[in-house]
């Protein structure tokens, strides 16, 4: 199968990109221009695959190539909420313009070739916006409170407007956040492990935080990867999936237990400059579809996750 991945050499792309080669799939990896070179994130890998340069905020076409696709990942996007705040307009034209401009070369192919791939819209848990405290389930309203939840939810309405004209094979997941090894320090638990650290290094007990009191799904980056590869292999055209363990936790509570794991008896201080205006007090998501359509479960626990985000950060 020959699978074009955008986004490769992002945080989860680049994961997807290892796990689609070891399963001896073809790879077209769409990175953005001036990113890392391919043998810095593919190690030995890296002449397995075909690698092509995509800005999404370009007018310029879409790099498909000639050959015939079998499947697209779209997980290029702004895909921090602080950089969509500080620049709506940016994040609009990457991650609803851009997402157009992909799907509209992909519907042109479909009718000039008859080549229809399956089409993996990656967006975001953060689409429900507010809600009841409880799991979220596909079919609850659509109620972004931020631009990147916003531009997602666009996103996603342009996958399903062509689907529905084109006939284009297009399967929406919606992931729950996610962490794992090499996640930037902007998210919240690579932050956290990077302030411990740092107060542990100075011995101090004080730890500058956000708002503690939100209550988030947390799935190991692993995990989320099998369920694209699922998706990829059997979600159905014009469906939407959460990927989500289905348990919270608040923030809080995050914090402590990788206080814990790094060894400090941690005082949280709230840092009103790490305050989100917005933010949603109750995110976690119904994981029923996606395991009854593929038969995924989540395979690491949110202890292994934790492990593994505090020893890839070791000094």
């Amino acid at each position: 199968m020959r699978v074009l991945v955008t986004g490769a050499d992002g945080f989860v792309g680049r994961r997807l990109v290892r796990a689609l080669v070891a399963r001896s799939h073809e790879v077209v990896a769409a990175c953005r221009p001036g990113g890392p070179a391919p043998v810095e994130w593919l190690g030995a890998d890296a002449g397995r695959v075909r690698c092509v340069a995509l800005e999404l905020a370009s007018t310029e076409p879409v790099p498909l190539g000639p050959e015939p696709l079998h499947a697209v990942a779209h997980l290029a996007a702004v895909s921090s909420g602080s950089a969509a705040r500080d620049d709506p307009a940016y994040a609009w034209e990457v991650n609803a313009v851009g997402t157009v401009r992909l799907l509209t070369t992909l519907a042109d192919r479909r009718r000039d070739r008859g080549e229809n791939p399956v089409v993996l819209l990656v967006s975001s848990g953060e689409v429900y916006g507010m809600g009841e405290p409880r799991p979220r389930r596909e079919t609850d309203p659509v109620a972004p409170i931020a631009p990147y939840a916003t531009t997602k939810a666009a996103a996603e309405l342009a996958g399903l407007e062509h689907w529905r004209r084109t006939g284009l094979h297009v399967v929406i997941a919606r992931p729950f956040p996610h962490t794992g090894a090499g996640q930037a320090p902007g998210f919240v638990v690579p932050g956290f492990v990077a302030r411990l650290r740092e107060a542990r290094r100075r011995g101090v007990r004080t730890v500058t935080t956000g708002n503690l009191e939100p209550v988030r799904d947390l799935l190991d980056v692993r995990d989320v990867v099998a369920a694209y590869l699922g998706l990829l292999e059997r979600g159905a055209a014009g469906e939407i999936y959460n990927v989500a363990r289905g348990e919270g936790l608040s923030i809080g509570e995050l914090f402590e237990r990788l206080a814990s794991l790094l060894g400090l008896d941690a005082v949280p201080q709230v840092d009103p400059g790490l305050l989100r205006t917005g933010d949603i007090p109750h995110l976690v998501g119904d994981p029923s579809k996606l395991a009854r359509a593929t038969g995924w479960r989540p395979t690491i626990t949110l202890d292994e996750t934790l492990r593994g985000a505090v020893d890839a950060e070791a000094d």
